[in-house]
């Protein structure tokens, strides 16, 4: 038996004026999730532990088996083990965002937050533009290293948990009620505008009608993780596909295998189908038990607040990653459990997370269900099947 997570980060949302009171799942054009549902087991999970706020990090350690409460030491941290930084007992990581902040002649504090991810950055841009942040800020306490995208990392030694807001609970918002209290780590917030707001290519992406990436914006402290062995805790060889840094530090964390899928980039035009077949691979020729496909990208549209491209990156995964695990499973003629499902919501209302209960749907390939529900946040309420505590549902799709 093999075991997959379809993880489809954000894609769960609220009934939506404009469509007819519908959410992206309910409109989304989704044949092979609605073939899946006649024939699964649905319901909601609670991903997101009561008291700990809404995100990827502490609903994708649910989802994964690890009590958040238990395990959970901040965000930052998980990524520093993606991108190889060896961290101390006694650091802090914070992530370190590049945002686009307004351009008004106006203070720092009196700026806006328009963007959380600068429209996206490709990694390229983002790195010159880090390597200009390290030439000016870099020093024995602040150590900068390059993420993904718009995903940085700081180091802060003989640091401290401190209090920060996460960029994507604000957006559209005048920042100074936001701002670090911290004073280094807010001084080195305005430089980081100096630094970066007339730099080549920012000027260069203002002139093609991008979102400057024009700060930083710290957040997610947290201390060193310490993770218990997936393999060891579930006696199965797992593999983690991802392009976020996050999700990559969480299986390294847990001594899983993190596989990189070229043109992977946690956007709307993420390589889906690479993932798809990336995961295949893993279960087919390389022989692992379980697999994780993460993506992002229902997630950065909802944090837009674009409610076409969320319906579209829904439709995405259905097309290109969901049938085509699903085609090649069954051509293969394994045997296999699938369990697809965000980690939390993303509503277009609001354009951050909340920490409502998540649709699921739980297949076996040698268990066929019969029932009339689609795959979406009304339909499976009415199964009554409910996962209070999010970090057992992965015993669900190991049938223990």
């Amino acid at each position: 038996m093999k075991y997959i997570v379809i993880l489809g980060d954000g894609m769960a949302d609220e009934p939506i004026e404009e469509l007819g009171n519908r959410t992206p799942l309910m409109v989304a054009d989704t044949p092979c999730l609605d073939w899946l549902a006649s024939k699964s087991e649905l319901g909601l999970a609670h991903t997101i532990p009561e008291g700990m706020k809404p995100g990827s990090d502490t609903a994708n350690l649910a989802v994964l088996g690890y009590n958040p409460k238990q395990y959970y030491s901040g965000r930052s941290p998980l990524e520093a083990l993606s991108i190889g930084v060896n961290m101390k007992a006694t650091d802090i990581a914070l992530r370190c965002n590049i945002v686009t902040l307004s351009e008004e002649d106006v203070t720092y504090e009196e700026r806006t937050i328009l963007d959380h991810s600068s429209g996206e950055i490709g990694t390229d841009e983002s790195a010159v533009l880090m390597d200009a942040i390290k030439k000016e800020l870099d020093n024995d306490i602040y150590k900068f290293y390059v993420g993904t995208s718009y995903r940085h990392l700081t180091i802060w030694d003989q640091g401290r948990v401190v209090e920060l807001t996460q960029p994507h609970d604000i957006l559209g918002r005048v920042v100074g009620e936001y701002l670090p209290k911290e004073a280094a780590l807010l001084e080195m917030m305005k430089k980081s505008y100096d630094i970066l707001n007339n730099h080549p290519i920012n000027i260069q992406r203002k002139a093609k009608g991008l979102n400057k990436a024009n700060s930083l914006w710290f957040w997610g402290a947290g201390t060193k993780p310490a993770l218990d062995s997936f393999e060891e805790k579930n006696k199965k060889s797992g593999a983690m596909i991802s392009a976020v840094d996050l999700l990559k530090g969480i299986a390294i964390g847990a001594g899983m295998k993190v596989i990189e899928v070229p043109g992977a980039n946690g956007t709307l035009h993420t390589n889906y189908e690479g993932k798809a077949m990336a995961a295949v691979k893993a279960l087919l020729e390389d022989q692992y038990d379980f697999v994780y496909v993460h993506v992002e990208a229902p997630d950065e549209m909802g944090h837009q607040g674009n409610v076409q491209n969320k319906i579209t990156s829904i439709e995405n995964l259905d097309k290109k990653v969901i049938s085509i695990i699903t085609k090649e499973m069954q051509n293969a003629g394994a045997d296999y459990r699938m369990l697809i499902m965000p980690d939390h919501p993303t509503p277009i209302r609001c354009r951050t997370h909340t920490s409502d209960p998540v649709p699921y749907l739980l297949y076996d390939s040698t268990k066929s269900q019969k029932n009339s529900f689609k795959y979406n946040e009304a339909d499976v309420k009415l199964s009554g099947n409910v996962v209070s505590e999010g970090y057992t549902i992965i015993n669900k799709l190991f049938n223990r």
